[in-house]
């Protein structure tokens, strides 16, 4: 995807009902809301989620291998550092995550490209 690809997604995706973006660049929609505690930065959090490329192809996902993972809030990238802590237990969202949100300019494990930007399910279980 070119540069001028990027920007032009997240533009449009700006623009669609019930996506908001954060003074970050982070943009989301909540899937469901939850009611129950809501993270800070080093707290532990369970969650399920399913990561994505702009294109549609699936790089990731705890739903597929069949159990959720838990990690403190700040040990991800920025934008799930960002997102999980507008997040209460019980609520998903599907994040889209700009590349200087994500893994920038070197990608991640041969599979995410460099500059990528991301989408993600998110649901936030419980936090630990």
């Amino acid at each position: 995807m070119t540069d001028s690809q990027l920007i032009q997604f997240f533009e449009e995706n700006k623009l669609k009902e019930g996506v908001i973006t954060t003074d970050s660049g982070l943009q989301y929609k909540v899937l469901a809301e939850g009611e129950g505690k809501q993270p800070g930065p080093t707290d532990l959090v369970r969650v399920h989620y399913a990561g994505r490329l702009l294109d549609g192809t699936e790089f990731d996902s705890s739903y597929k291998r069949g159990t959720p993972t838990e990690f403190p809030v700040n040990a991800v990238i920025k934008g799930w550092t960002e997102a999980l802590q507008l997040m209460k237990e019980g609520t998903k969202l599907e994040v889209y995550i700009i590349p200087e949100l994500g893994y920038g300019a070197q990608g991640a494990g041969g599979v995410i490209p460099p500059n990528a930007g991301l989408i993600f399910e998110v649901e936030l279980i419980k936090v630990l």
